[in-house]
């Protein structure tokens, strides 16, 4: 095997089997790529996801402002969330919502045009509940502390 091969092998491998959520979708938003860590979270098999919009993911609510962002992204080739981290709300199969972040990479095909984003998402629902539990209690705290 030579070592680009090696290379692109073991970048299938990682991609594949990693435990974070790593997609892709085109230009039309459409799903061309669902790993293992996606399917986990999403609860969607790869299969069911594949040629999918966006929206499979993207709870009611958020989808005018999700296709806003969507199509500015891909009419100027600019986001912010390469390097800070999108903090949203999002659908599984079995319509539970969790709490995501993620960073993308926008990828871009050998002429140099925007073929779509590559997302990499971590779910943080328990952090996410946690700080809204601690918050609550400040705020009883901090009521009872003006009370006394």
């Amino acid at each position: 095997m030579t070592e680009s091969a090696d290379h692109d092998w073991l970048c299938r491998r990682i991609v594949e089997n990693s435990p974070t959520a790593i997609l892709f979708a085109d230009r039309e938003g459409k799903i061309r790529l669902w790993n293992a860590g996606a399917e986990t979270m999403f609860g969607y098999t790869a299969q069911e996801a594949l040629g999918q919009s966006l929206d499979l993911i993207v709870p009611d609510r958020q989808r005018a402002r999700h296709w806003e962002g969507w199509v500015k992204v891909m009419a100027t080739g600019v986001t912010k969330y390469g390097r800070d981290p999108l903090a949203v709300p999002a659908m599984r199969k079995d319509g539970s919502r969790i709490s995501i972040e993620f960073n993308v990479v926008l990828i871009r095909a050998d002429s140099g045009d925007l073929a779509g984003v590559a997302a990499m998402v971590q779910d943080v629902t328990a952090r996410w509940q946690k700080q809204k539990e601690m918050n609550t209690r400040l705020a009883a705290l901090e009521a009872s502390a003006k009370e006394g």
